[in-house]
């Protein structure tokens, strides 16, 4: 057992901060800093304002914490297209 248990919460994330931070409002209503765990950096996903996260917070320091997953949208790609429909955009080339 670790000296110390982190304590995972989830939230939203309110605003981005310069050098990879992010500012989160949790869902207890309390509003952190966090940054961006390094597997997240190294498989470059990108977090923006509106996302859900869940966050990992020491118990000695409840003002900061490390951002490790973010939550997929429930929210469809293409609003008026039926479910299941292709993503509408520049991401399929005709030959």
């Amino acid at each position: 057992m670790a000296k110390e248990e982190l304590i995972q919460f989830e939230g939203l994330v309110t605003e981005i901060l310069p050098d990879a931070r992010y500012r989160v409002q949790l869902d207890a209503g309390h509003e952190i800093v966090a940054y961006t765990a390094g597997k997240m950096k190294k498989n470059r996903i990108k977090t923006l304002a509106g996302d859900r996260v869940t966050i990992e917070m020491s118990p000695y320091d409840l003002e900061k914490g490390r951002l490790i997953f973010r939550h997929k949208d429930e929210r469809p790609s293409n609003p008026g297209a039926p479910r299941g429909a292709p993503p509408r955009g520049g991401q399929f080339r005709r030959r």
